[in-house]
Parts: C-alpha cells; structure tokens; sequence
C-alpha cells in the first residue's frame, strides 16, 4: 500500500469505501487477539494443572492495567494526530507521534520500577494465595519487566491506525499474537517454563510488534516521526494527549471495578451461575468485538473529518457508522437469541448452567447494542477532542453498574443481578445521547483550529 493511499481513504474516498477500510482490519485485529485469548488459555490448560490456569485469570487486572496505559497515550495521541492530519499540520504531527511514543516507554519504565519492589502486596491484591501465588508471580514477572513494550504496542498500533493506515496497523497486530502463538509452546513445553513461558511468549510478541511499527512511522509514514529531535513537549501537545487519554484510562479502570463486582455478586447464587456467565459473555463477544472494532476503526475518519470542516462528510460517517453497527449487533444478536440454548450446550451438557445461561445470555444481548451505541458515542467525543464529554461516557458505562447491581440484588436477588449489567449499559447509553443532543450542534459547527487547543 502506497503511503498516500492512507491519507485518499480519510479524505477524499467514498464514505462507505473509507468506513471499510478503516475498521475491518481493526475488526479482524480483534478476531485475532480473540484466537490468542483461547490458544494462550490452551496451552496452559495442557499443563493439567488447575492452579496455572487460574493464575492468568488473577492476574488479567494486571495486564489490563498495562492496556490502560497503552490507550492513554494511544487514544489521546491519535485522535490529536488525526485532527492535525485534517488541520494540515504535518510538522505539529511530527511532534506529536514523537511525544506520545516516548511518553508511553516512560510510563512503562515508570510502572515496571514501581512494581518490581511491591510485588507482593500485589499478588495479595489480585487475589493469589498458596500455590496459585507462586504461578501467578511467575506470570506477571515476565509482564513487569517487559511493561515499555506491552504500553508501547497498544499505543503505537493506535498512532498508525490515527493516520488512516489501519492495514498497517492490523498487521501489527497479528505479528504480535501469530509470534506469541509459536512462541507458546515452545517456552511452555519445551524450556519448561510452564505458566512464565506463556507471559515471556507474550511480551516477545510484543517486542515485535514495537519494532514493526517503528519502523513504519520512520521508513513509511507520510507525517509521523520517532526521532528523538521531535521530542518536545509542550502544554498544548500534553493537554491534547491527555483530556482524551484520561477517559480511555477511565473506562478501563471502572470495567475492572465493575467486572469484579458482578462475578463477587454471581458467585453468591453458585458456580452454575459464573459459569454460565463466563460462556454466556464469551458467545457475546462476537457482536461486542465486531462492534468495537467498527467504532474505534472509524475514529481517525470522524476526527479528519471534524478537523477540516468537511461537516457534510462528517455528517455522513457519522449516519452510516451508526447505521452499519445497530444493524451487524442487531443481526448477530438475533441469531444467537434465536439459538441461544443450542450455543450454550456447546460448550455445556449441565443442565443447571444451561437454565440459568439462558437467561444470561438473553441479558446480554439485549445489552450489546447500548453498548455498541455508548461505545460509538465514546469514540465520537475522543474524536472531536471533547475531553469532559468522553470521560464522563467513560465513567458513566464503568460506574452505573455498581448502584444498579446493589439494587437489583436486594429487590429481586439473581434476576437482579443478571439484568443489572443490560440496566447499566442502557443508563450509560441515554447518558450518551444527552451528551451528544447538548453538544451536537456546537461540534458540527465548530471552527477546526479551535479543537486543538480546547
């Protein structure tokens, strides 16, 4: 692909055209880490040992945290690289690529420094006693020290999608997880590092994935530069960075904290019900990634669009967006509604899973399309450089589950529980759709030089 092909699709290509090249390689790049989601817990799970398998699971808050800090830096450098793109600001996009990718190994140095002496506490934090403690400190060793690249590669994939290279950036991507894949087995079974094996494999595949897209942005990219001369930091560079970043971070944060309080809550009702939970949220995410993977794949398109007051073309990305996601959730939800119970016994012969999975799944369904919607919402305000707007998209999505599920546990115990997270997520949509009335025609009439700076 020609480099000047990236900056056609953002500008000049036709809306439905520009939308697909932007997010199926983003959605493909989801399908991907999906797979490497299953083959990681795989081989793992050939080492028979129950403990190793529910190290990774302890330890998931952790790595989060780590992809959290990649989409600070991630969202809130591209969606600026994106609207100086618009802006025709290409020295100022030097800069800014320069800073954000510096700032992100900092930060991964920062937070490797601060683990390494406190790792202790941690595993007591996230849940690890007897010999699960030994695996998982085995597992989240490997991360820690491996912290600059893991935060590197989940903010660099997101600075090259930012200039319309999305193919560039799923190729990152899969380098990533088909290198952890090989790797895999090899450190797990062959150099017997068993459940380490798995996190070594994972923080390799990272490293060269970093390497891949620096080499992008320094051989390739028509406007982003990693040169150290670039490195300038400034108010204005770090404000941008951040008021979008922030509510990346967010989101992450609260989905931790309100991910934890559901399963603390199902497990009260019995393991049937975490299970059925666990295969229920796993057939969910099918709608979930797709939609994810269109709506923050149009994300440098919309801020391109804004930026350089193209707002017919902006009107339109936003239309058809929407459109393609309510109708790809609602197909995909509608199907899977229809054969809910044959799903859940594959992967199922109890029947108590499968009673109770019914209704869970039936809960989540319903709830993938405000999801989809509060997402494309939340990408929209990121886009527009709309820091206040984001973050309390963000807040709102992580944080209302934690009243409702309280409530519809003590006013109709399970059931209250189960729809908690649809009520959540519908709360979190209608928030958005304020958000978005208030402040529409504000951002669709809004004078492009002054988004950088707001």
């Amino acid at each position: 692909m020609e480099n000047k092909d990236a900056m056609y699709y953002l500008e000049k290509a036709p809306v439905p055209k520009a939308i697909a090249h932007m997010a199926i390689p983003m959605i493909l790049g989801m399908v991907v880490n999906m797979i490497y989601n299953i083959t990681d817990a795989y081989f793992i799970g050939r080492l028979n040992n129950t403990s190793m398998l529910a190290s990774i699971t302890l330890a998931l808050p952790f790595t989060t945290i780590l992809m959290a800090l990649g989409e600070l830096f991630g969202t809130g450098g591209s969606t600026y690289i994106s609207r100086l793109l618009g802006e025709k600001k290409i020295e100022y996009v030097k800069k800014v690529s320069s800073v954000t990718l510096y700032l992100s190994l900092i930060s991964g140095l920062l937070f490797m420094l601060l683990c390494i002496p406190f790792l202790s506490p941690i595993l007591k934090l996230l849940g690890a006693t007897g010999e699960t403690l030994l695996h998982t400190r085995s597992y989240i060793i490997a991360y820690t020290i491996g912290s600059p690249f893991v935060v590197a590669n989940f903010t660099l994939a997101q600075m090259v999608r930012g200039e319309g290279a999305s193919t560039e950036s799923m190729i990152g991507m899969i380098i990533s997880v088909v290198i952890n894949i090989i790797l895999d087995p090899v450190f797990i079974f062959f150099f017997h590092m068993d459940v380490m094996g798995a996190s070594v494999a994972t923080v390799i595949g990272n490293i060269c994935a970093v390497v891949y897209y620096m080499y992008y942005l320094e051989k390739k990219s028509p406007a982003q530069s990693i040169r150290l001369k670039y490195f300038k930091p400034n108010l204005t560079i770090l404000f941008n960075i951040f008021k979008i970043g922030i509510s990346a971070l967010l989101l992450s944060g609260f989905l931790i904290v309100s991910s934890l309080m559901f399963n603390n809550y199902a497990v009260l009702y019995g393991d049937q019900v975490v299970a059925a939970f666990g295969v229920a949220n796993r057939v969910c995410q099918i709608s979930d990634f797709i939609g994810m993977g269109l709506y923050m794949g149009v994300v440098p398109l919309i801020a391109f669009s804004y930026s350089s007051n193209n707002t017919e073309r902006l009107n339109k990305v936003l239309k058809t967006t929407a459109f393609y996601l309510v109708t790809i959730i609602s197909v995909i939800a509608a199907v899977l509604f229809v054969f809910r119970t044959q799903v859940l016994e594959l992967f199922s012969s109890d029947e108590s899973v499968i009673n109770v999975g019914v209704t869970i799944l039936t809960a989540l369904l319903l709830s993938t399309l405000f999801t989809g919607i509060s997402g494309l919402l939340t990408s929209m305000f990121q886009a527009f450089g709309k820091g206040i707007q984001s973050a309390i998209m963000s807040v709102s999505r992580g944080i209302a589950l934690i009243p409702i599920i309280i409530i519809g546990n003590s006013l109709f115990k399970l059931n209250g529980v189960i729809w908690s997270m649809t009520a959540s997520e519908i709360c979190a949509c209608l928030i958005g759709i304020l958000l978005w009335f208030r402040c529409k025609k504000e951002i669709m009439g809004v004078n492009p030089e002054e988004c950088v700076v707001k």
